[in-house]
């Protein structure tokens, strides 16, 4: 099996910086990407970031220009820099990651993890 343990939520005031990680552990044969979703009270899911293991980000307009997605592949772990924060960034942020397992290689799965609360207010 494959777990996804998130950390770096808070509380933060309004233009400051936040760092999210995400470590993906267990069975992982490959990485194929990792990412964050969103979810805002009573808004929908909205992707935030996300990154391939060759390097290829995509950002949600939101964030273009605040946020940075890196990923580590020797440790299997996504870090979101999030800086300039604004209120409307407060959400759960969710760490996704695509993966192929050692016991089934041939298929690549979603895996998510619980979540962190981000709170960007004065």
């Amino acid at each position: 099996q494959v777990q996804l343990v998130e950390s770096g939520g808070g509380l933060v005031q309004p233009g400051g910086s936040l760092r999210l990680s995400c470590a993906a552990s267990g069975s992982i044969f490959s990485m194929n990407a990792m990412g964050w979703y969103r979810q805002a009270p009573e808004k929908e899911r909205e992707l935030v970031a996300t990154i391939t293991s060759g390097g290829s980000t995509n950002y949600a307009d939101s964030v273009k220009g605040r946020f940075t997605i890196f990923l580590d592949n020797a440790k299997n772990t996504v870090y979101p820099q999030m800086n300039s924060l604004k209120p409307e960034d407060t959400a759960v942020y969710s760490c996704y990651a695509v993966i192929r397992t050692i016991a089934a290689s041939y298929l690549a799965l979603e895996f998510w993890g619980k979540g962190t609360l981000v709170t960007v207010s004065s």
